[in-house]
């Protein structure tokens, strides 16, 4: 092998990154291709990554912010468990716990994979996938009210789980027992296994054709770079104190007080310090948030919020502090359920961008989003097969406006970033019929640029003992706006049976429905961005005429400027 002691130039690093990411890229469409359960396939609730042979992120696939959380946690506690000198080439490597590996919550199952290269370990490859079940006391695994880790299903710490690239089938057969959907379970995870297989030879074929000592030097200046120009964006922010707070709607079970999540940021010597003194205590219910969740998800908003385009690599955490009480939401003391965290990560989410409204130019702010990821799940037998079945859909919202635009309706925002689950593809698979898919009409708040509007998904059951289970947020306080913006509207679930309408709470546990009942989930808007008065005529005329906006709705938010139009028109 050729080597070259020479240090890699800015070319040669980005030139570096961006193979990374490709391989990342190839390792994600094998993923998504291969993989059987529709979680994966259609909603792509994945994510790959590269690191080092210290456990140092060099790249992560373009999918799901938050499993950066569970990836680095994954590589950490594999690097503590396992020696290096006992790793051989085409092993990998199972976890999935927030308290024995690192994790974010148990349905995110990771596989890690070293690569070698001339007998030595160099890198290793590593993805999450979400399991639609594995186990726990609903089907789908993630009750909002569960009361500890122990109620949310099977916990692996570190264990090899393939040699020589056969997986162990002893091992797979005791995690397939624990779900639910057991076939679905062994099926994907033998995908991601050898997903990592292709990973592996392609970053060793990378390394072998730069050599090692090129590899070196691009890996430092790469988190060199990245650490330094944060650092520099860090550096430029105003020397003051800004605090924030968001709040959840209840403690899990749908009946208990508000908690809140208070943050105040600010820099000094060099560091970005986010600090979540004042959060309340953990809760009784699974929104509680592990140190892996509660970093990826700061990580990724000081990174959206200061610099976009920064690789994806630790050179970033170099610049970031993070503090939270323990015992806190934020910072859980064992064995806290910690399944419906991507709740809490989005409030967090909602507090550090609303900190950060004090740091930032009035023109870079923006209006808060509906910050919070309602799933809804309903499993039961199949009536035609009798096969075991569980539909799980992570619905979007309304995302908050800007100084220069609307805001985007029904997405997903901030730490996740997984698909819609396909009409087409939902009703083939799962005894239900989709009765309506479409915009939450006046959802967004008003403003001079709107929020965006929220997603209304109405499903009607069609075979008896179907099992609801549903976790959300929003319900009672809606995304604020900012400079005078509206607040956009709050969210709903709603259930018609027996001909009566039953409003429920955000937070459902394994209800049982029978058939012909009929679910509707409403997701919350976004906020808007300065005053109504300031709406431009036309956007307001627009909205009226896509039917976005209802006339009723468009005399209480913009009444002057509606009638000076139609004034106007005559």
């Amino acid at each position: 092998m050729n080597e070259v002691s020479r240090p890699a130039d800015s070319v040669e690093m980005e030139v570096f990154s961006n193979r990374l990411l490709s391989i990342t890229e190839v390792m994600a469409i094998h993923m998504m291709k291969s993989s059987f359960s529709a979680q994966i396939k259609e909603r792509r609730d994945f994510s790959v990554g590269i690191f080092d042979a210290e456990g140092r992120l060099l790249a992560q696939g373009t999918h799901i912010p938050l499993h950066l959380g569970s990836l680095l946690g994954a590589l950490e506690t594999t690097l503590a468990c396992v020696a290096i000198a006992d790793m051989r080439d085409g092993d990998s490597y199972i976890c999935n716990d927030p308290y024995l590996a690192g994790g974010t919550h148990l349905p995110d199952i990771a596989i890690v994979t070293p690569v070698f290269l001339e007998g030595a370990v160099v890198a290793f490859v590593a993805n999450i996938g979400h399991h639609t079940d594995v186990g726990g006391i609903v089907p789908g695994s993630i009750a909002a009210g569960a009361k500890s880790i122990f109620e949310e299903g099977i916990r692996i710490p570190v264990v090899r789980i393939a040699r020589d690239w056969e997986v162990d089938g002893n091992l797979l057969a005791v995690i397939a027992a624990n779900s639910r959907l057991p076939d679905e379970r062994a099926l994907d995870l033998r995908v991601q296994v050898t997903v990592n297989r292709l990973g592996s030879e392609q970053t060793r074929a990378l390394f072998e054709r730069m050599g090692i000592a090129n590899v070196r030097s691009a890996v430092r200046d790469l988190l060199s770079y990245t650490s330094h120009r944060l650092i520099r964006h860090v550096a430029a922010l105003p020397e003051k104190r800004c605090s924030f707070e968001s709040r959840l709607d209840d403690d899990g079970t749908g009946k208990g007080s508000p908690v809140r999540i208070v943050v105040t940021v600010w820099h000094e010597a060099g560091k970005l310090h986010v600090d979540f003194t004042g959060t309340d205590r953990q809760v009784v219910g699974a929104m509680n948030v592990s140190r892996n969740a509660l970093k990826a998800s700061v990580y990724y908003c000081v990174k959206a919020l200061l610099d976009p385009e920064l690789m994806p690599n630790s050179g970033l955490f170099d610049a970031v502090t993070i503090s939270a009480p323990p015992g806190s939401i934020v910072s859980p003391d064992y064995p806290a359920a910690c399944g419906a965290r991507s709740i809490t990560c989005q409030k967090v989410a909602r507090a550090v961008f609303g900190a950060f409204r004090g740091l930032l130019p009035a023109g870079q702010v923006i209006a808060s989003s509906h910050d919070v990821l309602p799933v809804i799940s309903l499993s039961g037998r199949h009536p035609g097969s009798g096969a075991y079945y569980v539909y799980a859909e992570a619905i979007g919202g309304g995302a908050g406006a800007t100084a220069c635009h609307d805001g985007m309706d029904a997405v997903q925002v901030h730490v996740t970033n997984s698909l819609n689950m396909p009409s087409e593809v939902l009703e083939i698979e799962f005894p239900l019929l989709v009765e309506e898919y479409g915009l939450a009409i006046d959802s967004g708040g008003n403003g001079h640029y709107r929020g965006g509007l929220g997603i209304v998904r109405q499903l009607r059951v069609l075979a008896d003992e179907t099992v609801l289970s549903v976790r959300s947020d929003s319900h009672k306080f809606g995304a604020d706006g900012v400079h005078g913006g509206g607040m956009g509207q709050v969210g709903a679930l709603v259930l018609q049976r027996d001909g009566s309408v039953q409003e429920m709470s955000s937070k459902v546990d394994g209800l049982v429905l029978d058939a012909g009942t009929t679910v509707r989930f409403t997701t919350p808007g976004g906020g808007g961005f300065g005053s109504a008065k300031m709406r431009p005529v036309s956007a307001l005329m627009q909205d009226l005429k896509n039917g976005v906006l209802t006339r009723e709705q468009a005399v209480r938010d913009y009444g002057d400027i509606l009638q000076a139009a139609e004034r106007a028109e005559f």
